[in-house]
């Protein structure tokens, strides 16, 4: 097969899969923003594209998020124009992740081509983010469904394009509306959990040289940016109870300082540090010394920390469910967490972890305690979570399988089969 993929910051979503593609002998391509020349990546030949145009002055608010969608999508569609002149290219198979709009023209250009698309959410104000916080609401509260609804332009876009797609959780597919509901196969993107596997002898060096291991009382917080989305406010503010409580518990938290969803914190600083100095003053110095900010950790060193978590704190908005949940659980980390949609899905309270109310921090630093007090339920969880990351989300035995299953599908169809 030719197969092309179309993802901004590839691989994304797609690392297992592309070179699981090549390794089969497929001739298999990219346009991605990530790269500023063209190139290569584990097989895969990569074309840069890059956006020529700035978004227009005075453009009505609603439409900004799709003329931005647009711009890219403009730039991606030139690029592969001059593929398919200059190499004479036409993808058997294209697979996008859609969220910035790079894909919405293809069809035009490759009337033949069979796309699938990573349905990765749809925007809607039941059940989902949208108003879930009421301490940052909408600033139009009144016309939030009419934001929305152009917001989802882009993805009515590729629905008029689209054979096929894939998602990752049963929770971002029942975002998409029923007309979408018989295109998509509910397949997570892996977890290898050959690797993401627990280890009695990890160890984890903090910065003052202090090395912590699974004898010391460590509970951890992940977030890819420390923001409101991930519950990032609520952890710390139930952050001054938590230490109080646990008096020999280091706090590891790992997140960068920008913003990867949502709004963007007040100006002049960032979300990590309005909540450190929200909190600070209620916590005594030798209480913020077991606090470790850990900012953005290279792969083996997470996988140390959750090797060693007693308690592996998570929290999300109604939203995208993160890997390192499902890293977690692979590894056999104790989880309290957030009783919220996404993690209702593979968190079941008193078997794969312990749940509480979003909002409710006294409820999770119980929760913690009676994690931290019982080494049988830690025990008990750890061994139950990692059984269903390896029964449900291993990459090797299960999800890769199903999304090359997936790509077979595609390719076999006849082409625009569904897409009427």
């Amino acid at each position: 097969m030719k197969i092309l993929f179309i993802h901004q910051n590839f691989p994304g979503q797609f690392k297992h899969l592309a070179p699981a593609l090549v390794e089969r002998g497929h001739d298999v391509r990219c346009i991605t923003l990530r790269v500023k020349e063209p190139g290569g990546w584990k097989g895969v030949k990569l074309y840069p594209y890059a956006i020529k145009r700035k978004p227009a002055q005075g453009l009505h608010p609603w439409m900004v998020d799709f003329e931005t969608k647009m711009l890219r999508a403009e730039a991606c569609y030139s690029v592969a124009r001059q593929i398919r002149d200059a190499e004479n290219y036409t993808p058997d198979v294209i697979v996008a992740h859609p969220g910035w709009g790079e894909s919405m023209f293809l069809r035009d250009l490759w009337p033949t081509a069979r796309i699938g698309l990573y349905g990765e959410l749809y925007y809607t104000l039941k059940d989902t983010d949208t108003s879930f916080d009421p301490e940052f609401p909408k600033a139009h509260d009144d016309t939030e469904s009419i934001r929305l609804r152009l917001k989802n332009i882009n993805n009515m876009m590729h629905r008029q394009t689209v054979d096929l797609m894939i998602s990752p959780t049963q929770f971002q597919a029942s975002t998409f509306p029923e007309e979408y509901q018989d295109l998509i196969s509910i397949i997570h993107d892996g977890i290898d959990t050959d690797v993401v596997r627990p280890n009695a002898k990890a160890s984890f060096a903090l910065d003052d040289d202090t090395v912590l291991t699974r004898e010391d009382e460590v509970i951890t917080f992940v977030n890819r940016n420390l923001e409101p989305y991930r519950g990032y406010h609520v952890f710390m503010r139930a952050l001054p109870d938590l230490l109080k409580a646990r008096p020999n518990a280091h706090v590891l938290i790992v997140g960068g300082d920008e913003v990867s969803y949502g709004a963007q914190p007040p100006k002049g600083t960032t979300w990590k540090q309005k909540y450190i100095d929200e909190v600070r003053g209620k916590i005594p110095t030798p209480n913020w010394e077991r606090v470790h900010f850990l900012g953005k950790v290279p792969y083996d060193q997470f996988l140390s920390m959750l090797q060693i978590s007693r308690a592996h704190v998570y929290l999300t908005y109604p939203f995208v469910l993160s890997w390192s949940l499902l890293e977690a659980m692979s590894i056999g980390a104790p989880i309290i967490a957030s009783d919220t949609a996404p993690v209702a899905e593979v968190i079941k309270h008193g078997e794969t972890g312990r749940l509480f109310p979003f909002f409710d921090g006294d409820r999770m630093v119980a929760e913690i305690s009676t994690v931290l007090e019982d080494a049988d339920m830690r025990a008990h969880m750890a061994q139950a979570s990692r059984a269903m990351a390896v029964e449900t989300y291993d990459l090797q035995n299960h999800c890769l399988p199903k999304q090359l299953d997936w790509i077979d599908s595609l390719y076999n169809m006849d082409p625009g089969a569904l897409r009427s």
